[in-house]
């Protein structure tokens, strides 16, 4: 294998990225009645929106029917040779169903259509050829064609494939705001994934509580505290008052920060050295919110609380760092 300067290498994907950015202006500048007559098709489907390919397009369209239903639109992926096999009967005449095909004269596409068009569903085409077969059968053609390609030999499916990508996003963000469809949504489709844990889980599903969140009185003794601390595995103990609400945190701060002063501190109440009015979280309130204020505050521990100032559990850090949030 011949070898090239890096110099040389960085040349060559310039010269690559370029194309490809070319190729993405000139689709902009095209966008015209025919991107928005498809989206009102797709936008006013009361079916599913399906997706269908061949090859390197029919990859894009993968990867387009996933991004449609991970943002709102139900949609699933139908391969076209498959489709004439059997799988035609996933189609409905509710449906849309959007056909990527760069010459538009791909065989297995060609034998799709006309049973499409027989089941009564609307067709939405993405082609570089507006002549084509796909276009002429098709309810709307959405002109995806590209000047050139970035294989050095011109022929590998690059800036094309590239083109469709971008107009499948396009698509999907249009759709997705014409649904409205938040970020409370998106999480909901996600609920596995770091954004959908941020977004869905509260304090009260990953605080700690029962005999793992430590709560004393105002009169309590520190040896006391420091005991109830360790045997619940703990950072640090809640102080409520005699109505049961939270009026200080006691923790290992407190102590190392009064151990010289108070010779005698085993013996002590423990409000004579807890953190008074200490910051705490609702029991409602997103984990991911918890977080910011243990940053902000630059504490390990934050003691939850429900609507009645009562305390019901403590978030740690390793909590969260546990739960996915961090």
């Amino acid at each position: 294998m011949k070898r090239f300067e890096g110099s040389e290498i960085l040349n060559w994907a310039h010269q690559v990225l370029e194309i490809e950015k070319e190729g993405i202006s000139n689709l902009v500048k095209s966008l015209n009645g025919d991107f928005l007559e498809a989206i009102k098709i797709l936008s006013s489907c009361k079916g599913k929106i399906v997706v269908t390919g061949m090859g390197k397009a029919g990859i894009v369209g993968q990867k387009f029917s996933a991004t449609l239903s991970s943002t709102g639109t139900s949609s699933f992926w139908l391969h076209a040779a498959e489709a004439v096999h059997g799988d035609l009967g996933r189609i409905d005449e509710k449906d849309a169903v959007v056909v990527l095909s760069y010459s538009g004269e791909t065989e297995e596409v060609k034998n799709l259509i006309p049973f499409i068009k027989k089941i009564g569903a609307r067709i939405v085409a993405l082609t570089g050829n507006v002549k084509s077969n796909l276009a002429r059968y098709a309810d709307s053609v959405v002109n995806v064609k590209v000047n050139k390609e970035a294989c050095s030999l011109g022929l590998a499916p690059t800036t094309s494939t590239t083109a469709m990508l971008v107009i499948c996003d396009a698509i999907s963000v249009i759709l997705q705001k014409i649904r409205g469809f938040k970020e409370k949504d998106f999480a909901f489709f996600h609920p596995r994934g770091s954004l959908g844990r941020k977004l869905l889980l509260k304090n009260k599903d990953v605080m700690r509580k029962g005999k793992f969140n430590p709560v004393v009185s105002e009169g309590t003794l520190v040896k006391e505290v420091l005991l109830k601390i360790t045997s619940a595995h703990a950072g640090a103990a809640v102080v409520v008052n005699r109505k049961g609400k939270l009026v200080g945190i006691f923790t290992d701060g407190d102590l190392r920060r009064n151990i010289e002063r108070y010779p005698q501190l085993l013996k002590k109440a423990v409000s004579t050295i807890m953190t008074k009015n200490p910051s705490v979280v609702s029991e409602e309130g997103l984990a991911s919110e918890a977080l910011k204020v243990l940053e902000k505050k630059k504490i390990d521990e934050v003691p939850v609380i429900n609507k009645d100032a009562e305390p019901v559990g403590m978030l740690d850090i390793q909590d969260l760092i546990v739960a996915g949030i961090v």
